[in-house]
């Protein structure tokens, strides 16, 4: 089948607009390696694209998108594990100096479970991988502080979730511990296009 005319249209004004002015950069970069800095685990929403929010050009972020931007815990099984493989490759290969795990306002899949539907049910992959969101969700419904809206609270819960997680990875917790990779949290409001930020030692939140 074709590739549908808006794509086409789109890829058009990409090869005349981006591509004419960074042709070089592209250039360089297809004939070498990418070396970024920086991995950005985010979420699959259209709203909320990291390249977009940091205003990044190509080959600086690696980026690893999924639902509602979950950490797996380290388990080397002989299951298909997508982001824990993209972790491994971001810091064992590329050698990456900073992991940040990005959520978002009204993430689809934390509204799923915080709203009391039923996520477990859903579909054949959705569910299982949206699991662990419970557990956050109900330890957040323990010591909720009513000051921020609970879906929020959530969403950034599940960020800490995700960087405890990162933390079960032997060789991303040693390289942390030796300094060579900083491990960062944050959440963007899509409406008003904020950033906040995740202080681990304080364990507050604050709008960078």
């Amino acid at each position: 089948m074709a590739l549908p005319d808006y794509l086409l249209k789109s890829y058009g004004r990409f090869r005349t607009g981006r591509y004419a002015q960074d042709e070089q950069r592209y250039r360089t970069l297809g004939a070498g390696s990418q070396q970024p800095k920086l991995m950005i685990i985010a979420c699959c929403d259209s709203r909320a694209a990291p390249e977009t929010i940091f205003d990044a050009g190509p080959g600086e972020i690696f980026v690893m998108r999924n639902v509602a931007n979950l950490v797996p815990p380290y388990a080397p099984d002989g299951n298909h594990h997508a982001t824990s493989a993209a972790i491994e490759f971001a810091v064992l290969q590329l050698g990456v100096q900073d992991v940040l795990v990005m959520g978002h306002g009204r993430c689809g899949g934390i509204k799923a479970v915080v709203e009391g539907g039923d996520p477990l049910s859903a579909g054949d992959f959705i569910g299982k991988w949206m699991s662990d969101v419970r557990d956050v969700a109900d330890a957040v419904k323990h010591d909720h502080d009513h000051g921020i809206n609970f879906q929020t609270a959530v969403e950034y819960a599940s960020v800490e979730h995700s960087l405890a997680n990162l933390r079960t990875f032997p060789w991303l917790r040693m390289r942390e511990n030796k300094g060579q990779v900083g491990l960062h949290g944050a959440w963007f409001d899509i409406a008003l296009g904020e950033l906040h930020s995740y202080d681990e030692q304080a364990k507050s939140w604050a709008v960078v």
